[in-house]
């Protein structure tokens, strides 16, 4: 593919209909590591072999849509655990603003700043232009293998939108 397909490729993409990065279910999850609000360097390899992965990417920390998304997979929390999954939260906020968040929402799970964008850039979610996260939920398997990604997430209700999915893979 030569120089006109990527001169298209980074035109849609500064639209925001095309991402260089994008990743695909069925693909290996790219690996990663980052700090939580706790300051707790949190790696995806720490979950293989024992539990699945819902890693949730989010524009911005205490924002009506991202603090609807983060309590409601706080209210799900047990549930989505007894569906033998742990839950990351990811955006290119700094760990101070996660734990301010997370402890104004009792938050029980760990949330991911990636203020470089590394993980963001990683798994194609950074939105063009201003380089937040676009809303956007992978959900890993035990292998590291990206089983669903959501993007048409329900803020309202995403625990909901998770269980059943987590409900129907093996």
């Amino acid at each position: 593919m030569g120089r006109n397909w990527r001169v298209a490729m980074g035109i849609l993409s500064i639209m925001g209909l095309a991402s260089a990065g994008e990743i695909a279910e069925g693909a290996k999850a790219p690996a990663f590591e980052a700090r939580d609000q706790h300051g707790a360097l949190i790696r995806l390899a720490d979950f293989q072999g024992k539990s699945r992965v819902v890693l949730y990417f989010y524009p911005k920390d205490d924002t009506p849509g991202c603090t609807a998304e983060a309590c409601s997979l706080r209210d799900g929390f047990a549930a989505i655990q007894a569906a033998d999954a742990v839950i990351l939260g990811v955006s290119a906020d700094t760990t101070q603003s996660h734990k301010a968040f997370a402890e104004k929402f009792h938050l029980p799970f760990s949330i991911l700043a990636d203020p470089d964008k590394r993980i963001i850039e990683a798994y194609g979610v950074k939105m063009p232009l201003l380089g937040f996260a676009k809303r956007t939920t992978v959900l890993i398997d035990r292998q590291g293998i990206i089983r669903k990604i959501i993007r048409d997430v329900r803020t309202k209700d995403h625990d909901q939108q998770v269980l059943a999915l987590l409900k129907a893979l093996p």
